[in-house]
C-alpha cells in the first residue's frame, strides 16, 4: 500500500526547487486545498488526549509551544495506543517516548550573522529572506498555506495575523510587492477555508482570531495595484465581518452577550474579544492550568479570559485585569476594547467602499450606517470626560476601566475622535506614556509584557499616525525619534532587532511574558523600515 510520496516543488518557469516526502493524505489535502475542511488538521490537544496533557504538565520541553508543534511520525491513534502500553513500565521515560514517536519542529536557521557596519535599513532588507517560509505541508498542527510568508522571528514557525500588517508596512517600503500579494492571498485562503483568520496558521489557534487588520492589509495592496483590489477581496472582507458579528441576531435585552458581540442598554452593538474553546491554551498549557488553579475561580471562565486576551494580541496586560494589577483577576471577555471596535469601524467603512465599486447603493448605505452607529456608541461608552481619554468599557460593571492604554490612539488613527478629544489624548500621551525610547503600552508596572516599561512597534506606528491625523506633529516627531533611536542603538550594540523594548531604562532588555525576548523581528523590522523610508 502506498503511504507516502515525494512532491517536487517547481517555480512558475518550471524549474525544480526542492522535493519533499509527504504522506499520501497530506498530498490529497494539498492538491484539493479548500475542497477539504481545514479543521481536518490535527488538533494535538484533542487527538493526543492524555499524552498531550502529561507532556505539557510534566514540562518535557522548556517551551510549552514545542510539543504542540511537533510532527507525529504515525497516526495519533497508533501513538496513543503505544503510550497506553508503555507508560506503566518501570523504565518508561516520557521524553524518550516523545522523541521516538515525534519529530521535533524545525528550528529556524541560526547561521545568520548581522553586520552592524551596515545601516539598519540594509540589515532589515537582508533579513526578509531569513524570515520567509515556504509552504511545505507537514503532518502536524501546521495549517498549510498556498504561498510563502513572513514569520515574526525567534520561536515562531507560522504566520501571525496582526503582526503581518506591520511587517507588510516594511515590505511595502522595500518594494516587496509579490510577498505582500502572497500574504494577502494566504489570509484570504484562511478566511475561505477556516471561516476567519486564526491567531496563526496552527490548528490549535482555530478557536480565536486576532485584531482584524485584514482590511488594512488589502489597502496596502490597493495602494500598490489600484482600486480594483478592494473589489477582488470584497467577498473575503465580508466573511471576516460576518465572523466578528456572528450571533448578533440572537441578542436581546435579556440575552445581551453572544460570542464576540455585546448589546448595550441603549441597544447599541459593540464587540469584544473571545475564544470558542474554554480550555487551556495548548501552547501555554501548564501555565494556564496553574493560573486557573491559583485563582480559585471557575476554570473554564479563566481559560476563556486568557484565550480572549490572546485574541487581542495584548497577552498579557493590566487592561484585562479587574484589579489593574494581577493576572489572577483577568476578565477579558467582560470588556469592550476601544481598539477592536475602531478596527471594525474601519472594516465597515471598507465594505462601504467595496459596495461603491460594485454599484450597490443599498450595501453602501448599510455599512456606512453601521460604521456611524459604532462610532457613536464607542465614543458614548468609552470616552471618559473625567479622564479626558478613551478607555475600555466593562459592560458587566457598566463603567470604563481604570487602565489607560495606547489602544486609545486607534480612534485617532481611524479619525474617529473630535479635535478636542484628540488634543486631550495627545496631552495624556506626552505626560503619562512618552519615555526616552518611545511610548509605553500602559503606565502600569505589573511584570506583564504589554505593560510598562515595555513598548511595541505596532503601537508606535498607530500612535504616530494617529497624532499626525490631528496635526500633533511635534509629539509625533518626538515619538518617532525616540523609537528609531532605541531600535538603531540596540541594533548597533547587539546586531538584533527585537519584538519589544524597555523604553524607560533603555539600557535594559524588555521583560515579562511567557517566553524569552525574541529577535527577528517582523513587525519591528516593518515599522522601523517604514519610518526610515519617510521623506
Amino acid at each position: 500500500m502506498l503511504t507516502s510520496v515525494y512532491l517536487s516543488f517547481v517555480n512558475f518557469s518550471g524549474k525544480r526547487l526542492f522535493a519533499q516526502k509527504v504522506p499520501v493524505f497530506v498530498l490529497i489535502w494539498f492538491v484539493l486545498g479548500s475542497q477539504l475542511p481545514i479543521q481536518a488538521q490535527v488538533r494535538p490537544e484533542v487527538a493526543l488526549g492524555e499524552l498531550f496533557k502529561d507532556v505539557q504538565m510534566q514540562a518535557v520541553f522548556p517551551d510549552s509551544k514545542t510539543f504542540p508543534d511537533c510532527i507525529p511520525l504515525s497516526s495519533p491513534e497508533t501513538i496513543l495506543q503505544a503510550y497506553q502500553t508503555e507508560k506503566n513500565k518501570a523504565d518508561f521515560n516520557l521524553k524518550a517516548f516523545v522523541l521516538q514517536h515525534f519529530k521535533l519542529p524545525p528550528e529556524p536557521a541560526t547561521n545568520f550573522k548581522s553586520d552592524t557596519a551596515q545601516p539598519v535599513s540594509q540589515h532589515i532588507n537582508t533579513l526578509w529572506p531569513v524570515l520567509t517560509r515556504q509552504p511545505i505541508p507537514e503532518t502536524s498542527s501546521l495549517i498549510p498555506l498556498p504561498h510563502s510568508y513572513v514569520v515574526p522571528g525567534g520561536r515562531f514557525r507560522e504566520i501571525y495575523y496582526w503582526d503581518s500588517y506591520f511587517t507588510m508596512l516594511g515590505l511595502q517600503a522595500a518594494g516587496q510587492t509579490q510577498l505582500i500579494q502572497n500574504m494577502v492571498d494566504n489570509f484570504t485562503f484562511l478566511i475561505d477555508t477556516v471561516g476567519f483568520i486564526p491567531n496563526g496558521n496552527r490548528s490549535y489557534y482555530t478557536g480565536r482570531s486576532q485584531p482584524p487588520f485584514y482590511a488594512l492589509m488589502v489597502k496596502i495592496l490597493r495602494d500598490i495595484k489600484g482600486q480594483q483590489v478592494l473589489k477582488k477581496y470584497g467577498p473575503a472582507l465580508q466573511k471576516e465581518y460576518e465572523f466578528w458579528m456572528k450571533g448578533t441576531a440572537e441578542l436581546t435585552e435579556t440575552n445581551p452577550v453572544n460570542l464576540r458581540v455585546v448589546r448595550l442598554p441603549d441597544g447599541s452593538i459593540l464587540n469584544r474579544y473571545y475564544d470558542n474553546f474554554p480550555e487551556p491554551r495548548p501552547e501555554a498549557y501548564k501555565e494556564d492550568v496553574k493560573l486557573a488553579q491559583e485563582t480559585g475561580r471557575n476554570k473554564e471562565e479563566v481559560y476563556r479570559h486568557l484565550r480572549a486576551a490572546a485574541e487581542s494580541g495584548w497577552d498579557f496586560t493590566s487592561r484585562w485585569f479587574a484589579d489593574g494589577k494581577t493576572l489572577k483577576t483577568i476578565h477579558t471577555t467582560d470588556i469592550i476594547p476601544v481598539d477592536l471596535n475602531a478596527l471594525l469601524y474601519h472594516l465597515e467603512l471598507t465594505l462601504a467602499e467595496v459596495a461603491i465599486l460594485n454599484h450597490d447603493t443599498s450595501k453602501e448605505n448599510y455599512y456606512n450606517q453601521q460604521a456611524n452607529k459604532r462610532k457613536k456608541a464607542l465614543i458614548n461608552y468609552c470616552w471618559s470626560k473625567k479622564d479626558k481619554y478613551f478607555l475600555d468599557y466593562d459592560f458587566k460593571t457598566s463603567q470604563v476601566t481604570t487602565v489607560p492604554s495606547l489602544a486609545a490612539t486607534y480612534l485617532l488613527f481611524f479619525k474617529m475622535a473630535t479635535n478636542k478629544q484628540a488634543k486631550a489624548v495627545a496631552k495624556r500621551l506626552k505626560t503619562d506614556f512618552l519615555k526616552p525610547g518611545g511610548l509605553i503600552s500602559t503606565p502600569n508596572h505589573t511584570g506583564e509584557q504589554w505593560d510598562a516599561p515595555n513598548a511595541w512597534a505596532p503601537l508606535q506606528w498607530i500612535s504616530i499616525q494617529g497624532l499626525r491625523n490631528y496635526r500633533q506633529h511635534k509629539l509625533a516627531k518626538q515619538v518617532k525619534h525616540n523609537w528609531v533611536e532605541i531600535n538603531t542603538r540596540v541594533y548597533k550594540s547587539t546586531g538584533k532587532l527585537v519584538e519589544k523594548y524597555n523604553v524607560e531604562a533603555t539600557h535594559l532588555e524588555a521583560g515579562g511574558g511567557e517566553y524569552p525576548l525574541q529577535d527577528g523581528f517582523g513587525w519591528t523590522n516593518g515599522v522601523l523600515l517604514k519610518l526610515l523610508s519617510e521623506k
